[in-house]
């Protein structure tokens, strides 16, 4: 007999997000347990509590979802899942913290589709990328994602060197990546390393605008900007939420606004979740599969 799929929804974090509940709820999975301020050592028991209760035969009917707000922590506790599995007893692991995998991988591959439609053929294939707001664990992974896609990337922070070097050091050692580092504080920091920029990608938070039209008057070689803030104002002026590729006030690159971005990372959170529900087996679903099934959604 089929039994019913349950989620159990980890995360560090006081709260699991009711955005991902939702998103779950929207797949097919109705059955939600969320486990609340789990530490990185108690993974393995709750691990194997989950996929010992269930004969074999309905083993890929259980899941675990990892959130919170760390990308790393979220890789590691699903390293710790998957090592405390065995055959037949292997359960499906999906991990997106603060939407991160998916919002990031969602805004690479619209950029990549803007580019193409606007004759770039190789999309970010060797092109310069600066992220703004690097810090952060959207911008942070969708700079791994640009250098997944070949582009030459460069994390951008506010804050000193060091937050972003330290970042950059632990992507790549983590996923064999190369991330440059720059400090951009004001208004002149970013007016030194716009000139080199042909992509940039706003990831702040919400409501905080990074670049103005002046910023964007300094980018002589840009093709496309895209920004994830949904909150006005823009986190860069002068693209509008809903642009999907429309021309930046300069008339120089494209503009991508938040709900460009939004729209193919909700349909590539619904689809993982979804295959989750589906499979006969069990799936493992981190940033590479976010990614993969972003460049396939966005088309």
């Amino acid at each position: 007999m089929r039994a019913p799929y349950i989620l159990h929804m980890l995360t560090p974090l006081k709260h699991v997000s009711p955005f991902d509940v939702n998103m779950a709820a929207d797949a097919g999975l109705t059955v939600l347990f969320p486990h609340t301020g789990v530490e990185a050592g108690e993974v393995a028991s709750l691990t194997q509590d989950a996929m010992f209760s269930r004969d074999p035969a309905n083993a890929a009917r259980t899941g675990l979802f990892i959130g919170g707000r760390d990308a790393l922590l979220a890789l590691e506790m699903m390293d710790t899942a998957r090592a405390a599995m065995f055959p037949p007893f292997t359960i499906s692991v999906m991990v997106d913290p603060s939407g991160a995998f998916t919002t990031a991988a969602a805004m690479v591959a619209v950029v990549e589709r803007a580019l193409r439609r606007a004759g770039a053929a190789d999309g970010l294939k060797g092109r310069a990328v600066q992220v703004y707001g690097a810090t952060g664990v959207v911008g942070g992974i969708a700079g791994v994602m640009a250098a997944f896609a070949g582009a030459r990337v460069t994390l951008v922070g506010h804050r000193g060197l060091e937050p972003v070097r330290s970042k950059a050091d632990a992507f790549r050692e983590r996923f064999q990546v190369e991330l440059a580092c720059a400090d951009a504080p004001d208004d002149a920091g970013k007016a030194a390393l716009l000139p080199d920029a042909e992509v940039v990608l706003a990831c702040g938070r919400a409501g905080l605008q990074i670049l103005s039209a002046r910023h964007l008057a300094a980018a002589g070689r840009l093709l496309a900007a895209a920004d994830v803030n949904a909150v006005p104002p823009p986190g860069i002026e002068g693209v509008a939420a809903k642009d999907d590729g429309a021309p930046l006030p300069d008339g120089r690159g494209v503009g991508i606004g938040a709900l460009a971005v939004g729209n193919v990372k909700f349909r590539v959170q619904h689809a993982l979740l979804k295959r989750m529900a589906e499979a006969d087996a069990a799936v493992h679903l981190g940033i590479r599969e976010a990614y993969d099934a972003a460049v396939r959604i966005a088309g």
